[in-house]
Parts: C-alpha cells; sequence; structure tokens
C-alpha cells in the first residue's frame, strides 16, 4: 500500500480558539507514538487563529484508519463537538 499525505484544515468557532487548540495538543504525542505514522505536524493560521490545520503523513491507509479508530482520536471528537463549524480533510497519494 503506498503512504498516505493528510491535510485537515479545521475552522472552529472565536469564542472555542483556545479550548480546541488544548485539544489538539492533546493529539500529538500519543497519534506521533502510533505505528505508521510518519509525520503528523499541527499549524495556525496567522491571519485567522480560528482555522488549524494538520499535516500528516502515514506508512498507509491502514495506519491512518487505525488512528482515526484510536482512542484519543476518539476523545477529541466527542471534546471538540460543534466547536468545528467547518472542516476539509484531504487524503493524498503522492505521483511523482
Amino acid at each position: 500500500m503506498p503512504a498516505v499525505t493528510v491535510v485537515a484544515q479545521l475552522t472552529v468557532r472565536e469564542e472555542a480558539i483556545e479550548s480546541v487548540q488544548a485539544e489538539l495538543l492533546k493529539l500529538i504525542d500519543p497519534t506521533r507514538a502510533e505505528e505508521g505514522c510518519i509525520e503528523y505536524r499541527l499549524h495556525q493560521d496567522n491571519d485567522n487563529p480560528s482555522q488549524f490545520i494538520f499535516y500528516e503523513n502515514w506508512e498507509n491507509m491502514a495506519c491512518l484508519e487505525r488512528h482515526m479508530n484510536s482512542d484519543h482520536f476518539k476523545r477529541y471528537i466527542a471534546a471538540v463537538g460543534d466547536q468545528v463549524t467547518h472542516k476539509v480533510v484531504q487524503k493524498l497519494t503522492e505521483i511523482c
């Protein structure tokens, strides 16, 4: 299976920026320790602090799917709830 790159963009309610950021930061260490995680980086837009972007690289789609079914990822989803107003997740395969 080929490697998978993920670009996940989240926009959150302005009043929830700090609480969502805290939840996002909780994902970093356990996710980086997961089997198949090559790179997992969180960014925040300089001009729009309510926008966060994850840049991720996984050995394959199975590793990414295990991540999305992990307890720490499920806890994050439950914690942020309706604080996320928009989400776009791109799953990419490098072609060159």
